[in-house]
C-alpha cells in the first residue's frame, strides 16, 4: 500500500482539527485531516439550535473545568474572543449577542464550518473523510493506516473529541491512543448534561414536564442563574447543565426557586394582603402555575392564608430558596454536550499542546482535559487549543 506524507496529521475534523489543520497550513505545513464520519464538523452543525454559540465575550481561564486549573490561561491568552470574532467578521457571517456574552451567527452554523473549511482551502489542507483508522505507530515519525491508505508524517494531533453525543460518531479513539502512547488520561465523565431524579422526586416532578423557570442552582460553593427545565426524567435547562459539570453522584444540589427575593417577607405580606387565598393561588403569582399547583399544598398546606401560622412559614420559604435536590445520576454521553476529563494537561505543554515525553504528538478541543461553562467557552477552546497547536506545528515543520 502506497505510503503519503505529510508534515502533521490530524485526526478528527471537527472544531480543534480543522482550526489545527489551517493554522499550520496557512504558514506552510503540508497537513491532513481524517476524519471517520461522512462529513465534517457535524457538532459544529447541531450546536445552538443550528445556529453554532462559537464563543463568548467573557472568555476566561476561571470559566474552564481541568484538574490543572491553570493549563488554559497560555492558549487562551493567545487567540480570544476577539481574534475569533475578526476572523468571522473577515468572513461575514452576520452574527448576534445573547445573554451572558454569548455570539451566535444570525443564520445557520454551516457558515461557521464553511468558513473553517474556506480556511484549510487556503492553507492547502488535504481533508479524507470516511477513513477508519486501524493502526498508528510512532518510530522516526508517525504512521497511521486506514481501511484505504498509509499516512506518514513528522507530527500526530489527537483532534477527535471526548465521547459526548455518540449519535454523531464520538468514540473514545482519542483516550485510547493517548494511553498506547503512555500518556495518562483523567477519568472521563458526561458535562452540561440533563440530570436524573430518584424514585421519590420523580414521583411529584415528572407532572411538571416542560416547566421552566430562572433560579441559581448551586452545588457547593459553585452557583449558576440560569433557568431550569422539568423533564419526565428530572431536570435540564441552562443552570442544571452548567452545574453538571461540578456534581457528583451522592451530592445534593440547592436550588432556589425564588432568587434575589426575601421569600419568609413576602409569604407573610401575601397572608395580611390575601387572608383567603390559598397557596396555589399565591405562590403562582411567583412561580409558573403548575408548579405552584405541586408544590403549594405540599409547602403550605390546604388551609387559606390566613390560617398559616409562621412555624409553617419559615420551612416554606427555606424549601423555596434552598430546594435540596438529590440527582440519581446524570442523562449520560447520549445527552451531554461535552466529556469532562480526558488527556491529562499535566502531560501537554500549555504553550504548544504537545505531549512532554512524545514528541511531536498533540491533543486539542474536548481530548483534553479542558472543560468549559456552558455558553460557547467550549467551541472558543477549539479554536484556542487548536491555534497554540498549528502554530506551534508550523514553527517546527517549517523552520527545521
Amino acid at each position: 500500500m502506497k505510503q503519503e506524507k505529510f508534515d502533521a496529521i490530524v485526526i478528527g475534523a471537527g472544531a480543534a482539527g480543522l482550526m489545527t489543520a489551517f493554522t499550520a497550513g496557512q504558514q506552510g505545513a503540508r497537513v491532513l485531516v481524517l476524519d471517520h464520519n461522512n462529513e465534517p464538523g457535524r457538532k459544529i452543525l447541531i450546536s445552538g439550535g443550528g445556529r453554532c454559540n462559537f464563543t463568548n465575550r467573557h472568555v476566561a481561564a476561571d470559566r474552564f473545568l481541568s484538574t490543572n486549573r491553570h493549563f488554559a490561561r497560555s492558549a487562551l491568552a493567545r487567540c480570544t474572543a476577539r481574534d475569533f470574532l475578526a476572523l468571522v467578521k473577515r468572513h461575514r457571517i452576520a452574527w448576534h449577542e445573547k445573554t451572558l456574552g454569548q455570539l451566535f451567527c444570525d443564520g445557520s452554523a454551516r457558515e461557521i464550518l464553511a468558513m473553517l473549511l474556506e480556511e484549510c482551502r487556503a492553507g492547502h489542507v488535504t481533508i479524507r473523510l470516511s477513513e477508519t483508522i486501524r493502526d498508528v505507530r510512532h518510530a522516526d515519525g508517525y504512521e497511521v493506516r486506514t481501511d484505504t491508505a498509509t499516512f506518514a508524517s513528522e507530527t500526530l494531533v489527537l483532534a477527535c473529541g471526548g465521547l459526548s453525543i455518540p449519535k454523531l460518531g464520538a468514540t473514545g479513539l482519542a483516550h485510547d491512543l493517548a494511553r498506547q502512547f503512555a500518556i495518562p488520561v483523567v477519568r472521563p465523565e458526561p458535562g452540561l448534561v440533563p440530570l436524573q431524579a430518584g424514585a421519590d422526586d420523580l414521583e411529584w416532578m415528572q407532572s411538571l414536564a416542560g416547566v421552566s423557570l430562572p433560579v441559581r442552582a448551586r452545588c457547593g460553593k459553585i452557583g449558576f442563574d440560569e433557568a431550569i427545565l422539568f423533564t419526565h426524567r428530572g431536570l435540564s435547562g441552562p443552570a442544571i447543565l452548567q452545574i453538571s459539570s461540578f456534581w457528583k453522584e451522592g451530592l445534593p444540589l440547592g436550588i432556589d426557586l425564588l432568587p434575589g427575593r426575601d421569600v419568609l417577607t413576602l409569604l407573610k405580606d401575601a397572608r395580611s394582603a390575601r387572608p383567603r387565598a390559598h397557596a396555589t393561588s399565591i405562590l403562582g403569582e411567583w412561580l409558573p402555575r403548575r408548579l405552584a399547583e405541586t408544590m403549594g399544598p405540599r409547602l403550605l398546606g390546604p388551609k387559606p392564608a390566613a390560617e398559616w401560622p409562621d412555624r409553617i412559614l419559615r420551612p416554606a420559604a427555606q424549601a423555596l430558596q434552598n430546594w435540596s435536590f438529590k440527582p440519581a445520576r446524570t442523562e449520560g454521553y447520549a445527552k451531554a454536550e461535552v466529556t469532562i476529563g480526558g488527556i491529562d494537561t499535566r502531560a501537554l505543554s500549555s504553550r504548544t499542546m504537545e505531549a512532554s515525553t512524545v514528541p511531536g504528538l498533540y491533543a486539542v478541543g474536548e481530548a483534553v482535559d479542558v472543560t468549559g461553562w456552558l455558553g460557547g467557552y467550549n467551541f472558543h477552546w477549539a479554536w484556542a487549543s487548536g491555534h497554540a497547536a498549528g502554530v506551534a506545528i508550523a514553527e517546527r515543520t517549517c523552520i527545521s
